[in-house]
């Protein structure tokens, strides 16, 4: 190989670099610019109601909220009311709002989640039982491990932060700290996740940079 040949390479393979970055950091912006605001994330285990005020299988009567009870309304011990997000459970993804307290002393053994029942039956294959209330199909399974994530945070009293148990009384009190967003996926920072791993990758292509600068391709990244 020549030495002017060796350089054309190595000229064409920080080029290639440079595109590749290019078109990651703009798939980055707009990934970023289209998702749904993160507030919180976290996991936790559910259980499910469905309070109509009819007063069967123990219904304790209207949700908190005054809303009606239906599909989406979920029970929470100390978030803010009428806060909103979604839970995923074996790859299926359901929203949620926030409409009325609970569970209550379940709660103090981590069930930090009350969903409705026909978001609980569609989760895990069940159905809801309009009669019983429950959810048929599903072996009396009660309880599932969730993911869940806020998008946005009510209003009122509650903790805007991971939920604590009803018992701590934080469903009454205003929060006036509330939690950091976690850093949206692709982000470039100093502590160099993924825009640290397009980095380094560059430029070993690009031969230890003698075509991209880290600078300069840390200013690609960024846009």
């Amino acid at each position: 190989m020549t030495a002017r040949f060796g350089l054309r390479s190595l000229a064409m393979v920080g080029v290639s670099a440079f595109s590749a970055l290019s078109i990651a950091g703009t798939a980055a912006h707009a990934d970023s610019d289209t998702d749904e605001k993160i507030l919180l994330k976290g996991s936790t285990t559910a259980s499910y109601f469905w309070d109509d005020a009819s007063g069967r299988a123990g219904d304790t009567g209207l949700p908190a909220s005054g809303k009606p009870m239906q599909k989406g309304l979920a029970a929470s011990p100390s978030w803010p009311l009428l806060t909103e997000g979604y839970v995923t459970y074996n790859g299926k993804k359901l929203p949620f709002f926030v409409g009325d307290r609970g569970p209550g002393v379940p709660s103090n053994n981590g069930i930090m989640l009350d969903l409705d029942g026909k978001t609980f039956a569609e989760l895990t294959g069940g159905t809801f039982n309009n009669d019983t209330l429950g959810v048929d199909g599903v072996g009396g399974q009660g309880h599932i491990k969730v993911d869940y994530v806020i998008t946005k945070w009510g209003d009122g009293p509650g903790k805007k932060n991971y939920p604590v148990p009803f018992s701590s009384g934080a469903y009454a009190e205003r929060d006036k700290n509330p939690a950091t967003p976690p850093e949206p996926v692709g982000e470039v920072n100093e502590s160099g996740s993924a825009g640290g791993a397009l980095i380094a990758g560059a430029l070993a292509m690009a031969g230890g940079g003698a075509v991209l600068g880290r600078e300069r391709i840390r200013k690609v990244i960024k846009g």
